[in-house]
């Protein structure tokens, strides 16, 4: 059955009563339960971990019986699975709701498998409506699903000639105005930004994400310092609008997971060249970000340091997204290949 005017202008909603909620561990979901006569009978969205879901959310706002016969429309699948709260499909079809339409299929191995528990009770489903707006809305959520961690982007400022610093270690600022104003925009979409002591001690970064007035953006990420070096009183991460969190970093991937686990979606990897290296050795950076400044520094202060390779033929080949012009510099934006697609003569 295809979907209908009326259902189309009912995801249109469940889309934008999905942004209400919280962008966490749980993904962002909105609801629309419409009458046989395709009248609106309750909405609903999920408001963070451990509260109801959006399709429960709608339907505990009817009384008893009054979604018999009734349409549900979701942004996303509802889920087959029993965790802080019941399965979405059971409850549907226990209230004798009588068709389901949803935007996105739900990824995960343990929620997924609620449209067809739904149809094996009778109910008509219909899948795949506004997907590709879903898809938007969840992006960052459905990313976390198939990595199993956070996204990571991985960052750095460099001359001409690779060097992160000058000789003296001084390094503010390599780029321009410009290109600084391109970092502090992807700070403010990242849910974390990751920096090593080195760094932190040589340059005390606010870590904020500010416009080139000086005022903060809305979104901050959550600093994140790694290495065994304390953090000093003074420093000015701890004026952070958000708490810091330190990590030794001799488990990347472990940290990565406790990141999930916090709800931390986008992972910005800021500095410096020992840690971006780290990030490049283990496999874990998904976008690579470099500024080039059209200068030339010289000595020994590379901006990547040892990222595994010995050998030429152990090279990290990357597949370039963009390259962009801002102000005198440039920004590559490039993806590491997977080690499948390397060998792919």
């Amino acid at each position: 059955m295809t979907a209908t005017d009326t259902e189309i202008a009912a995801m249109r909603r469940a889309l934008a009563l999905a942004t209400h909620g919280p962008r966490g561990i749980n993904p962002q979901v909105g609801a629309v339960i419409l009458s046989p006569a395709g009248d609106v009978l309750a909405e609903g969205w999920h408001r963070g971990a451990g509260t109801a879901h959006a399709e429960v959310d709608a339907l505990s706002k009817l009384a008893p019986g009054a979604a018999r016969g009734a349409t549900a429309v979701v942004t996303l699948e509802p889920c087959n699975h029993t965790g802080r709260t019941g399965p979405c499909a059971v409850a549907l079809i226990e209230a004798g709701v009588a068709r389901v339409v949803y935007a996105v299929a739900d990824p995960g191995e343990r929620s997924s498998g609620g449209g067809e528990r739904l149809r094996a009770a009778g109910v008509d489903v219909d899948a795949g409506l506004l997907v590709d707006e879903g898809t938007e809305l969840l992006d960052s959520w459905l990313t976390v699903q198939r990595l199993g961690r956070p996204h990571v982007m991985v960052k750095w400022a460099q001359s001409l000639d690779g060097r992160a610093a000058a000789a003296d270690g001084t390094s503010q600022w390599i780029t321009g105005p410009d290109a600084r104003a391109d970092v502090h925009r992807r700070r403010a979409d990242a849910d974390a930004i990751v920096v090593g002591t080195g760094t932190l001690l040589a340059d005390d970064p606010a870590l904020t994400a500010r416009r080139p007035d000086g005022s903060l953006y809305d979104a901050q990420p959550r600093p994140v310092v790694i290495g065994t070096r304390a953090v000093p009183q003074e420093a000015a991460v701890r004026r952070h609008p958000k708490p810091f969190i330190q990590d030794e970093g001799d488990d990347l991937p472990d940290l990565l997971d406790r990141l999930r686990e916090l709800g931390i979606h986008r992972v910005f990897v800021e500095g410096g060249p020992t840690l971006a290296s780290s990030f490049l050795r283990a496999g874990l950076a998904d976008d690579v970000l470099a500024y080039v400044a059209p200068t030339l520094l010289g000595g020994d202060r590379l901006a990547v340091r040892d990222v595994g390779v010995t050998t030429i033929d152990e090279q990290r080949r990357l597949d370039v997204e963009s390259v962009e012009r801002l102000g005198d510099d440039l920004l590559i934006v490039a993806h590491p290949r997977s080690r499948s697609e390397e060998e792919t003569p």
